[in-house]
């Protein structure tokens, strides 16, 4: 995690897939419930840069584009030294 207040960052707010309103395991709750809302913004804002907006979410799949999963792990490796992770589209 950046100690710079001024990183960018993607708030996501999905919608429980028990409660119906928990933000816990955010990824299942995207699975069963692909309507989420997000903002973009710095820690010091709130995500108040972007105001928020609703989008769907979608699991990249691997196997059927290749290109784009490479490239976003290629990114994530670079930034976090980490890209093991699912790769979840929010568009």
């Amino acid at each position: 995690m950046s100690d710079n207040p001024n990183e960018t960052f993607l708030y996501l707010t999905t919608r429980g897939r028990k409660t119906g309103n928990d933000n816990a395991h955010w990824v299942k709750n995207a699975l069963h419930t692909p309507e989420v809302r997000f903002s973009v913004g710095t820690r010091a804002d709130n995500g108040l840069t972007v105001p928020e907006r609703t989008a769907t979410a979608r699991v990249v799949d691997d196997a059927a584009e290749p290109v784009l999963a490479a490239n976003v792990r290629a990114k994530m490796q670079a930034k976090y030294d980490w890209s093991d992770g699912l790769i979840v589209e929010v568009g």
